[in-house]
């Protein structure tokens, strides 16, 4: 009788050292990337030199991680996208691209994000920069509303997605947390569990949702060992965006298969899977943008390829942004990105959070106790 062979999986989650190493290796990676492009936010700077400053940043990062196994895939994980005041997202322009020359000028909210993967495990951050902003120089205002909201949701929510407990409970909260600063979440946002060569994993926690999505919103709860993405979006407006009329430049394979018939569109999907996988890419890092461009469209006709398309708020309302990659442990919640450390005497809002239930929240610790054994 033969003996019976056991296959060896390849780990894929935290729970295994070596995994929880290459994201926290990817980690510091991206929190160097978007300090660099967070210090270099003066007056002054332009949108698109931000932007390849932060895909360098990441390249040249990654340059140095794992240099003895050259089969191990390394790269941007989410393309660096710099948007400014009313454009709330997704803006990472190319050169010929119209905006992509804008200034930055002194009292400008720029949204930051970038992220870096390796072996495909992700680590992404996003953060909300005031240009000009200093102690002497501190952001009052809606402005300070709308950051303070961020950073304490984000507070909030690293305390919440431990092992146990639902995302409803999440949404829910968040909202209150939100609405002590007279803001609202940006509606139907949604944040991802992560998983290898993608962030768009199984389980999801939606914010601020329409009572139709709320009702066939799947319910779930955290176990340990998961990844997520948490994607915080908090205006001063009503909670609703719109299409922008700028260009599109992001866009990541779906997943889905499709039989793709025109010779352009078949280049462009290898191209795209050859050097991104299941990431979102920037179109300024192809060799033929235009030729890219003309492929995609059959890619995303036939939803082979999303777009990830440039959204904007009303004119005059402040949006912040808080992104980071969170670890769940038996121990609790990591969060292990993380860009401008929020100051209060920089953002000096005038409004508290009086809800003691949130209060008693937020002074909790992001670790969990172990209980004591029994005698």
């Amino acid at each position: 009788m033969s003996a019976a062979t056991t296959a060896t999986k390849t780990p894929t989650t935290i729970e295994d050292n070596s995994v929880l190493t290459k994201y926290k290796a990817a980690a510091d990676v991206t929190n160097s990337a978007i300090r660099k492009v967070i210090s270099a936010c003066k007056e002054g700077s332009k949108i698109i030199d931000l932007c390849k400053l932060g895909d360098a940043a990441i390249e040249v990062g990654l340059s140095t991680q794992y240099t003895k196994d050259k089969k191990l895939s390394k790269g941007i994980s989410y393309p660096t996208s710099v948007s400014v005041n009313n454009i709330v997202c997704h803006f990472a322009p190319s050169a010929t691209d119209v905006n992509a020359d804008q200034a930055l000028k002194n009292g400008d909210v720029v949204r930051i994000q970038l992220g870096a993967h390796i072996d495909g495990f992700a680590a992404v951050a996003g953060n909300t920069v005031v240009v000009g902003a200093s102690e002497a120089s501190p952001v009052t205002g809606k402005t300070a509303d709308a950051l303070a909201a961020a950073h304490y949701a984000a507070e909030a929510i690293q305390r919440l997605i431990k092992p146990g407990n639902k995302n409803m409970t999440v949404t829910d909260k968040v909202q209150k947390v939100i609405s002590a600063f007279d803001c609202k979440h940006i509606e139907n946002i949604l944040s991802y569990e992560q998983c290898q060569n993608d962030l768009d994993g199984g389980k999801h926690i939606i914010f601020n949702p329409a009572p139709a999505q709320r009702q066939s919103f799947a319910v779930c709860e955290f176990a340990p060992y998961e990844v997520y993405m948490i994607d915080i979006f908090v205006t001063t407006g009503e909670g609703r965006t719109k299409k922008s009329e700028l260009r599109t430049n992001i866009y990541k394979k779906t997943g889905s298969t499709y039989q793709l018939k025109m010779k352009a569109a078949r280049a462009a999907f290898s191209e795209i899977s050859g050097k991104s996988g299941k990431f979102p890419f920037a179109l300024r890092s192809c060799e033929d943008e235009r030729g890219m461009r003309m492929g995609l469209i059959e890619c995303i006709k036939t939803n082979v390829v999303q777009a990830f398309e440039v959204q904007e708020e009303k004119q005059g309302e402040v949006v912040a942004q808080v992104t980071f990659t969170a670890l769940v442990t038996p121990n609790g919640v990591d969060r292990i990105t993380q860009g401008l450390v929020f100051d209060e005497k920089v953002i000096k809002s005038e409004k508290k959070i009086e809800d003691a239930e949130i209060k008693e929240l937020l002074a909790t610790s992001t670790r969990i106790k172990k209980k004591p054994a029994k005698k």
